[in-house]
């Protein structure tokens, strides 16, 4: 009933946990079994091993968080040596995160991923480009062009690329992210924020800006998702402020294939079993022999 099919890849829902809150999976398997997900998109994954950024990393707000994590994780080798193993017994699809500072960082993370058995790879290109000054892979699309198109030359996997919605124009980097090679997209990334501490009269992260995620950003997320199924021939996961199967069903009303929960998993962590559940009586509701009836109804 709720089974769809991304890029060739079978997932028995289209709900997925989405890279950067949900670790590798066992945490949250404390609290119900994982494997009922669709799938689980990893921690984003470096080259090497990186410990992320000093200060406040996580911070509230009013209709979500701020984050600025820094992309902490033990490297590739280690995910291949110790996490990916323990991923794979939960039994739902594995999409390794993959980010990097250049694209020789990019491609040689994936050509290592190429060698297992991770059933999907998702380019984080929201990463800060430190041969550009820092500026972000996914900010101008002739540069996410680029990197895209030469990990494409590195991996038969499935390839599906994560788009931020701090890009220059959102539709024509999905367009040029199909053209060098993309088997799907997933969108939208954070939103570039700021908070400040009156009291210290200082910004409250190091960085200065921060990722903005949660119900705030549901609406501009849902509006990028349609225009985005609408201007490319590819696949399309919907990400962004779901907190309920009402947020998930919106999205694949839009014409999203698949759905990351993020966010919520923070506040319920049992937001993955319920959301899968209250698709499951969405359908049988509905008379609904499949949720792929539905997905695109909103023209």
């Amino acid at each position: 009933m709720l089974k769809v099919n991304i890029s060739g890849v079978d997932f028995k829902n289209p709900v997925i946990a989405a890279s950067g809150t949900f670790g590798f999976g066992s945490e949250y398997n404390e609290f119900y079994d994982v494997g009922i997900l669709g799938g689980i998109s990893s921690k984003g994954l470096t080259l090497l091993e990186k410990q992320g950024n000093d200060g406040i990393r996580i911070f509230e707000t009013p209709q979500g968080i701020m984050n600025s994590v820094g992309l902490q994780n033990p490297g590739i080798d280690a995910f291949i040596e110790s996490e990916l193993p323990k991923m794979r017994k939960f039994g739902n699809v594995v999409i390794a995160n993959i980010g990097g500072a250049t694209i020789e960082d990019y491609e040689k993370s994936v050509s290592k991923i190429d060698k297992t058995d991770v059933d999907m790879i998702e380019l984080n290109i929201s990463c800060p480009n430190v041969k550009s000054g820092g500026m972000a892979f996914g900010i101008k699309s002739d540069v996410a062009y680029e990197v895209v198109s030469k990990v494409r030359k590195v991996t038969t996997k499935p390839l599906m690329v994560k788009l931020s919605p701090n890009a220059e124009d959102i539709t024509s980097m999905a367009k040029d992210c199909e053209r060098a090679g993309a088997d799907s997209i997933s969108l939208i990334n954070t939103l570039k924020a700021m908070a400040v501490d009156v009291n210290s009269k200082k910004a409250v992260f190091n960085n200065i800006t921060a990722g903005l995620s949660g119900p705030a950003i549901k609406p501009v997320a849902l509006r990028m998702v349609y225009e985005v199924v609408k201007s490319v021939d590819i696949p399309v996961v919907g990400l962004g402020g779901i907190m309920t199967w009402q947020d998930a069903l919106e999205f694949l009303m839009v014409g999203a294939t698949g759905v990351q929960i993020g966010t919520v998993n923070f506040v319920n962590p049992r937001a993955g079993v319920e959301i899968v559940k209250g698709l499951e009586d969405y359908c049988k509701r509905e008379g609904l022999k499949s949720i792929n009836e539905i997905i695109g109804c909103i023209k």
